[in-house]
């Protein structure tokens, strides 16, 4: 809990830092500084790690590391740079819901193909969280959007809940910093084509722009995928995926503590249904512990079942 705690804390700041940096980098531009600090960041934390414990480099072979590198290009690459179309092209309030599709997919993917099943409690939980989103649309759309960037949008949902479904039995043979790290590479390399709109931006962009792009890298990429990827490895798919929806609301104070835009009451609203939501959904219902007749009397005795 603690990991996905990072992870949607982390994550609810990379829209801030996306509006941000946005302004002065391109999708492409800033899909590549993002892969491209992340991987540095966690090729340096997994050789330390091998120092430190003194143990060579493992890495998967095979079947395994052709799907690492695969979801790699698909989550690391193609999904942030979908995102980062999408949301030049429609507005926040739209993305979110478009986005905020992926848990759902992912509870129905993660049913049908990893035989978590379908309780109760996750889908009234996810449905109440998702209607949370759609109001805090309603609060904060502005009417922009277009076909292209729905498409787009809707693309970035599928690759999200597809990556998330993908990558829970993969952890089950390949620890998640070795996952992620090659995710990263992959991501990375898929996104060297928009090097050069790099090299070429980063010389005109600010430094606060570029410093949050680095941000964007370091943080809500590296240590928050790889938080991900470890409370992947310990919970199902379908409940950790509704603990997400405390992104929408997060992401609202954040806006509201650096950029100053203050909520519209309809989007605190919103917001808490998303935590009542994330509630439902991961609370688990204790089942009553059964007494122990304490045995005082031959009576009592002959009513207590045989070991």
């Amino acid at each position: 809990m603690l990991a996905a705690g990072v992870t949607v804390t982390l994550w609810s700041s990379a829209f801030v830092g996306i509006r941000s940096a946005g302004q002065e980098y391109s999708p492409g531009a800033l899909t590549f500084a993002r892969q491209l600090t992340a991987s540095i960041v966690l090729t340096v934390v997994i050789f330390a790690v091998a120092a430190v414990r003194r143990q060579p480099l493992r890495l998967p072979r095979g079947a395994d590391l052709a799907k690492i590198v695969a979801w790699g290009v698909a989550w690391f690459g193609v999904y942030n740079l979908v995102l980062n179309v999408s949301g030049q092209r429609i507005d926040a309030g739209t993305l979110a819901v478009l986005v905020n599709l992926a848990p759902v997919l992912i509870m129905v993917l993660a049913g049908l193909m990893l035989g978590e099943g379908f309780t109760l409690r996750l889908i009234v939980g996810i449905a109440v969280a998702f209607i949370g989103v759609a109001v805090i649309a309603v609060a904060t759309s502005t009417g922009s959007y277009d076909i292209a960037g729905v498409a787009f949008g809707l693309t970035a949902a599928v690759l999200y809940a597809c990556c998330a479904t993908v990558q829970k039995p993969l952890l089950g043979r390949v620890g998640p910093l070795t996952m992620t790290w090659i995710g990263c590479l992959a991501g990375a390399v898929a996104s060297l084509p928009f090097a050069g709109v790099f090299v070429s931006e980063v010389a005109a962009a600010s430094t606060t722009a570029t410093v949050t792009a680095l941000y964007l890298g370091a943080f809500p990429t590296a240590v928050a995928f790889l938080a991900w990827g470890y409370a992947l490895s310990h919970m199902t798919a379908g409940r950790l995926s509704s603990i997400t929806y405390i992104v929408p609301p997060l992401a609202i104070v954040l806006s509201w503590l650096i950029l100053s835009e203050v909520p519209a009451p309809l989007a605190v609203a919103g917001g808490a249904l998303c935590l009542l939501g994330v509630a439902i959904a991961t609370t688990r219902r204790r089942r009553p512990r059964e007494a122990t007749p304490l045995v005082s009397t031959g009576e009592e005795r002959e009513n207590v079942p045989a070991p």
